[in-house]
């Protein structure tokens, strides 16, 4: 019942946003309106000032990175009604070098949600008051949550006590000779057999005893007494 109360309320939204809105979808019980950057504007003051709709709130802005897609990124904004006790999504589609129009003129919250799909995201919102990076360091490089970014970024931080100062410097995890014995309980521990430990593959050369000394067990306070 609920999801074709929302039809209908997106049916009279589309009429009367008059080609602003491009269609909609209902998905689970939530509609979501889809837009483009240069109606986002008009679509969203008619929802904030429509008296029947009055969604005044704006929680959140994020983005959906589709790297195979000509139009990379969906902009999603989330909207609040305490009026009417209902929520709204409006959604764009951008390229990866498109500029978007800032709403921050629209929702004062918008300035720091903006600069978080900027930090995040790389896509860029003209008209920003203020656009920087708001969660990561100011040299960092890239957009974390695009799905090209390496897992483990570009470069690591550490304070150098000679210099007295945070320092940069390229990531250097090494990997190939990490061991992991995803059998046992007391990961990384398979020369020890530890109480847990009795489902695990003994080692060719036997278990070594264990330890009383807990730092001797792999720093695991667990070693047989």
């Amino acid at each position: 019942m609920l999801a074709e109360s929302l039809k209908e309320q997106a049916d009279s939204m589309i009429e009367a946003l008059n080609g602003d809105a491009e269609g909609y979808v209902v998905y689970k019980d939530e509609l979501t309106l889809q837009a483009s950057p240069k109606t986002l504007a008009s679509v969203l003051k008619f929802l904030r000032d429509n008296a029947d709709y009055a969604y005044t709130i704006l929680i959140d802005i994020t983005a959906v990175d589709y790297p195979e897609r000509p139009a990379r990124f969906d902009i999603v904004y989330n909207l609040l009604s305490i009026t009417n006790n209902a929520r709204i999504r409006v959604k764009i589609g951008v390229a990866e070098d498109e500029i978007v129009p800032s709403i921050a003129g629209l929702f004062s919250t918008a300035g720091w949600f903006e600069r978080e799909v900027w930090d995040m995201y790389g896509i860029p919102f003209s008209g920003h008051p203020d656009l920087r990076r708001i969660l990561t360091d100011y040299g960092f490089e890239g957009h974390p949550l695009r799905k090209d970014f390496p897992l483990t970024g570009y470069v690591e931080v550490r304070y150098d006590e000679e210099k007295k100062r945070v320092v940069y410097e390229p990531v250097t995890l090494t990997q190939d000779f990490r061991r992991f014995d995803f059998l046992s309980p007391w990961e990384g521990i398979t020369d020890i057999q530890l109480p847990g430990d009795e489902k695990a593959v003994c080692p060719p050369h036997g278990w070594h005893p264990a330890s009383k000394d807990p730092l001797k067990n792999g720093g695991d306070n667990h070693g047989s007494g």
